[in-house]
């Protein structure tokens, strides 16, 4: 299991990039930290591994 966000995942396995998709996310347009850490995305191909905690945030344009 992979906490994602604060909620436990079945993501162990799966890449950035596809945990993205699966949440219909666009890579473009998040920030994804893991275990405390920044990923680039240019390291979206990593792969989470069981027990990592991800947090996922969007950002939003506005004036």
């Amino acid at each position: 299991m992979v906490k994602i966000n604060g909620e436990d995942k079945d993501a162990a396995g799966m890449t950035v990039n596809e945990l993205l998709a699966e949440m219909g996310l666009e890579p473009a347009r998040v920030a994804v930290m893991i275990d405390g850490e920044i990923v680039p995305k240019s390291d979206y191909g990593r792969t989470f591994a069981d027990g990592d905690e991800a947090d996922i945030v969007g950002f939003v344009g506005g004036g």
